[in-house]
């Protein structure tokens, strides 16, 4: 699990508009585009998306899946997941890219579901609790765990930020 402080998780609007560009740029030097599921995030990274002009040329969509019964309808994670993992956990990161990519014949993905807060956290799963999946390429999906410090603008401007960042590093990897 990463634990990322408020400091050192993201470095604000600066950080999130020169990753949004480096995934522009890549995906367009690809013919390619990407598509978001977002749950604790509520549409941020779509939003941070179109913000950008042209977007239209890399970005296929965004789905904000906030209900177990939205994951469920809109990307086919499993009930199963629910009762065994819980919305908050690697399967359901996993299960929640690889029914986007499906969905929606995007050539990337990514998926964060976790608790902003300030309530609906757990001992086992305290607020600041994300879960990321990506999808794409060639590689197998995979999913990463945070912790992110800060309020609930805080926790999902920094959830954001990784989905980005994690999905720049696949597309490297790529080649």
């Amino acid at each position: 699990m990463a634990t990322l402080p408020a400091s050192d998780a993201a470095q604000g609007p600066r950080a999130t508009a020169a990753s949004l560009h480096a995934l522009a740029d890549a995906l367009i030097a690809r013919d390619q585009r990407v598509a978001f599921a977002e749950s604790c995030t509520g549409g941020l990274i779509a939003k941070l998306a179109t913000d950008l002009a042209g977007s239209s040329a890399w970005f296929e969509c965004g789905l904000v899946t906030y209900s177990n019964r939205a994951k469920h309808n809109f990307l086919d994670v499993p009930e199963q997941v629910f009762e065994t993992d819980g919305a908050v956990s690697r399967a359901c990161a996993l299960a929640m890219v690889d029914g986007l990519l499906r969905r929606t014949g995007a050539h990337w993905g990514a998926a964060v579901t976790g608790i902003a807060g300030p309530g609906g956290g757990s001992a086992d799963k305290p607020v600041g609790t994300v879960w990321i999946g990506w999808a794409g390429g060639s590689q197998p999906a995979a999913a990463e765990h945070f912790h992110f410090s800060g309020d609930r603008a805080a926790v999902r401007e920094r959830a954001a930020e990784a989905a980005l960042v994690g999905l720049i590093r696949r597309l490297q990897d790529a080649g």
